[in-house]
């Protein structure tokens, strides 16, 4: 059933990476294309999108381009557009920034596609979207208290304020409580004054984090960071 809360109705998915901790499971596909439980990574993303109300989804690809773009082509909820990126990787900023004709003004969530979650009493997205003020933040983000998930990639991370404002920690010695999951909420026009080509997002969000523009909302599912092939067989594991 899909969600009829208030919330974005377009997607931006980063799908263009070559993968290269996946391998050898991207040595012949794209990362997205990998399956878990039977399911292409990329397939279980956009159900979840469209579960959440999404009703466009634009997909950035690379590695294995004609792959991806034969794959989504039969796919119709969401409405999925493609954005080409064969001549070049333009990082998470660069990304989004090149499908900003297609993305509109209203604000939109963004999607990593490594990642899957089980479990909870609210679907995350549907907490990103509950949780959402665009009153008092640009940018929504979407964590996991790090003992609620596998495959978390070293000490950094968030802690969240009382106001659900968050604060990022990059302490070896002290883990930060909340990790990244690698999805947003944000504003498109947060692009706007950037340069074309490649850019990391990363410095927005610490000029946000300095305005008290940048927000959290942590899921009370178990994330499944599906990086590499021991993560993988762990999360479809999990799903089965």
């Amino acid at each position: 059933m899909t969600s009829k809360a208030k919330g974005p109705k377009t997607a931006m998915v980063l799908a263009a990476g070559i993968g290269s901790r996946m391998r050898p499971l991207t040595d012949d596909r794209p990362k997205a294309l990998v399956q878990v439980k039977g399911k292409a990574l990329i397939d279980h993303v956009l159900d979840r999108l469209a579960e959440a109300g999404i009703e466009t989804a634009i997909v950035n690809v690379h590695h294995f381009a004609d792959q991806m773009e034969a794959h989504l082509a039969e796919r119709t909820h969401p409405r999925v557009l493609v954005v080409d990126e064969r001549a070049g990787l333009l990082d998470s900023g660069g990304g989004i920034k090149n499908a900003r004709h297609l993305l509109g003004d209203d604000p939109i969530l963004v999607a990593n596609i490594d990642s899957l979650w089980v479990g909870g009493e609210t679907p995350p997205l549907e907490a990103m979207k509950q949780a959402w003020d665009p009153a008092k933040m640009d940018l929504l983000v979407l964590l996991v208290p790090r003992e609620k998930g596998i495959g978390l990639e070293g000490p950094r991370g968030f802690r969240m304020e009382p106001d659900g404002r968050i604060v990022h920690m990059a302490d070896a010695a002290n883990p930060a409580p909340l990790a990244n999951v690698g999805f947003q909420i944000m504003k498109p026009q947060l692009l706007d004054d950037q340069p074309e080509g490649a850019f990391s997002v990363l410095p927005i969000w610490w000029r946000l984090q300095d305005e008290g523009r940048i927000f959290g909302v942590a899921m009370d599912a178990f994330w499944l960071h599906v990086g590499d092939p021991a993560a993988r067989d762990e999360a479809e594991a999990r799903l089965t």
